[in-house]
């Protein structure tokens, strides 16, 4: 079982939401399995959750946050220690309408994406009608994710 404790990134102008570590770790169980465990490294006051296998670092995750039309979206990135994205897990959506950014369908477009991939709606990740600013919103979340990933990543801040 993974346990953790989170804090979300300062990615918001209004307070800080956070996530339930309950869905955190189911969201790293299932794309990292069940014998997943992490530990936590502070990079530049932002917490990295690192995943171990029994091979040993299997990747890497973080959760932000994005404002979507008027509430937060917050969401969890995962990479693979190449810095390819193995998935995005919308973990608590806020908002009333745009819930579609949370589906299967939508999120699968991103995964295999690197933080060299431009990420842009309407070129590579397709919008999503009566969710524009939710799937402009993750998106841009997502992107900002994968580079701060890959410059920790170069600093040799991830290990």
């Amino acid at each position: 079982m993974v346990a953790l404790v989170l804090t979300a990134s300062a990615a918001l102008p209004a307070p800080a939401q956070s996530a339930p570590p309950g869905k955190v770790a189911a969201s790293i169980s299932r794309l990292f399995g069940k014998a997943a465990t992490t530990d936590t490294i502070q990079t530049d006051g932002s917490p990295v959750f690192r995943i171990h296998d029994a091979a040993g670092v299997a990747g890497f995750a973080v959760v932000r946050n994005v404002l979507g039309k008027d509430q937060p979206i917050t969401f969890l990135v995962a990479t693979d220690t190449a810095g390819t994205l193995r998935d995005v897990d919308i973990l608590v959506y806020r908002e009333p309408y745009g819930g579609e950014v949370a589906y299967d369908a939508w999120r699968k477009q991103f995964r295999g994406k690197t933080a060299a991939d431009p990420l842009l709606i309407g070129k590579d990740i397709r919008a999503i009608s009566g969710a524009t600013i939710s799937s402009n919103s993750v998106t841009l979340g997502v992107r900002t994710a994968l580079a701060d990933l890959a410059r920790w990543k170069s600093e040799g801040k991830l290990k």
